[in-house]
């Protein structure tokens, strides 16, 4: 149990700082404008995904928020790194960078899997 409780809040940790510090920082800067436009996605698309970013990522780390809240989280950044992933293949082609995407959403499934092992114990 230890283990499971040591990877869910490494995983989820990182999460958090990478998916609502981060984004909150970085929100206005140029680089993510430039980075949302060349994707093809509309300016005001920043404020939507940085806005469901940081509450998913504070749902994630309190722990008196209902599981079924936790369940949709997950599943936000689930959808959130796969459409990353495509959109950067789609306009990139293949990378480094757009497997960037792919290790996060391995680390979201440590945190995801890990969660899972704690409530049954």
């Amino acid at each position: 149990m230890k283990k499971y409780k040591i990877a869910f809040w490494v995983s989820t940790i990182f999460l958090f700082l990478f998916e609502g510090v981060m984004p909150a920082l970085t929100a206005g800067s140029e680089m993510s404008q430039q980075a949302i436009l060349h994707l093809g996605y509309p300016l005001y698309f920043i404020t939507i995904l940085t806005t469901f970013k940081i509450l998913g990522a504070i749902v994630l780390v309190v722990p008196m928020v209902p599981g079924r809240v936790k369940e949709w989280a997950y599943a936000g950044f689930g959808l959130d790194y796969i459409s990353a992933f495509v959109s950067m293949m789609v306009v990139d082609g293949f990378s480094m960078f757009a497997l960037f995407p792919i290790v996060i959403f391995a680390i979201l499934t440590v945190s995801y899997i890990s969660r899972q092992k704690l409530l049954v114990q």
